[in-house]
């Protein structure tokens, strides 16, 4: 049937319905952090079963720990995890942000799942396995995009404060540091959380709900 200016106009309309009925998710990660590779994994599920857009943005817990007296252990991993990061913002910024979900898939489905911590070979492996160029690996041992880094890192860190980790989830600009959760649910399970998350954020003065952690991170 050819288009009549009835026809456009009207799924023109349809299309701007359904873009004011869909939730904007702002989602926050460092791909050294399991936790936040848990909820990432959580909201890959939520795109399938709810109505919503997920914007990724790169926050560094290299970046929210610096000048603090960190344990030995936990501060090697504060410097290695600076490479990952960098490379992150040097391909959004080359590339477009689009690129940073399946690069962030790639870098957090080795090191997590996957239990490596060869961060060269994780970079130089993620970048190609998603079509990037392997010189943007260099990236990682410079500074030379901390600029955009710690901006992106800060916008998160004016919706929350600086009291939090990764990862840092926005709904329609209020933002909270979690939900932190093992194993990730899957299917309508992940609807009906992402479902009370969105309740929260819309309650004024609502901050906080936590328990201590009794299990670690369950990747599948």
């Amino acid at each position: 049937m050819p288009q009549t200016a009835e026809t456009t106009a009207t799924q023109t309309a349809a299309a701007a319905a359904d873009g004011a009925t869909r939730t904007t998710v702002d989602f926050w990660f460092d791909p050294a952090c399991p936790w936040a590779w848990m909820t990432s994994r959580w909201m890959v599920e939520v795109e399938k079963v709810r109505d919503v857009d997920v914007r990724w943005h790169v926050m560094s817990l290299s970046v929210l720990n610096e000048g603090r007296d960190l344990p030995e252990s936990y501060r090697t991993l504060m410097d290695e995890s600076w490479a990952a990061v960098r490379v992150l913002v040097a391909a959004a910024e080359q590339h477009g942000p689009q690129v940073l979900r399946p690069l962030y898939d790639a870098l957090g489905t080795r090191r997590h799942p996957g239990g490596r911590r060869d961060t060269a070979a994780i970079i130089a492996e993620s970048l190609a396995e998603v079509g990037l160029p392997a010189e943007l690996a260099e990236a990682g041992s410079t500074d030379a995009y901390d600029e955009g880094l710690r901006a992106s890192h800060q916008r998160a860190i004016d919706l929350v404060g600086d009291e939090v980790g990764t990862p840092v989830v926005a709904i329609d600009g209020t933002a909270f540091f979690g939900p932190v959760m093992t194993p990730a649910p899957k299917g309508e399970a992940a609807g009906r959380l992402f479902d009370g998350f969105v309740l929260v954020t819309s309650v004024p003065g609502f901050y906080e709900i936590k328990r201590t952690r009794t299990q670690g991170p369950v990747f599948d």
